[in-house]
């Protein structure tokens, strides 16, 4: 014998949707804070000029501007340690002095948290007069962002190592 259970009221019923949703907007957020550590190298270059000069003249930000692909919009010095740079159809990028170990280590890192991501210039002597240098980009970005950048930065960074020897 099969007992009759009455249809569900509209009080019963609306309580299905909204939980549907809620689990809907708890993922949405998940995914959208879920950050990936994307890490980008350079190839090595090697310079016709010392450790100690190549690590001087990147120390010195205003250098980054001989550094700059071709496509720069906007280079401006904003202080000592932090510059301002916009390639065009990109956002501008504040760039701020983090770390620095002499003759062999230069770190910059974006001087916003919306992007939060730092660029290493590894400096690695071969002889008095000549260096290798390999730049490394790390950052956390979530999928979306970094599947959108991740071309981009990887010629800008090579754009940049390779014109190291300009400086």
């Amino acid at each position: 014998i099969q007992r009759y259970q009455p249809a569900p009221t509209n009080k019963q019923m609306s309580s299905k949707p909204v939980r549907h949703e809620q689990m809907q907007n708890k993922h949405k957020q998940q995914t959208k804070n879920h950050k990936h550590l994307m890490n980008l190298e350079s190839p090595k270059v090697t310079i016709e000029k010392s450790a100690e000069y190549l690590f001087n003249a990147l120390t010195d930000v205003k250098n980054f501007e001989k550094l700059m692909p071709d496509n720069i919009a906007k280079f401006e010095v904003l202080g000592d340690d932090i510059f301002v740079f916009g390639l065009k159809g990109m956002p501008e990028i504040k760039l701020k002095m983090k770390d620095k170990v002499a003759y062999s280590k230069v770190m910059l890192g974006a001087a916003s948290d919306k992007l939060p991501f730092n660029l290493t210039a590894a400096i690695n002597e071969i002889s008095p007069t000549s260096c290798e240098v390999q730049l490394d980009f790390e950052g956390e970005f979530n999928p979306m962002m970094a599947m959108m950048i991740k071309g981009p930065i990887s010629k800008f960074i090579e754009t940049l190592v390779q014109n190291m020897d300009k400086l």
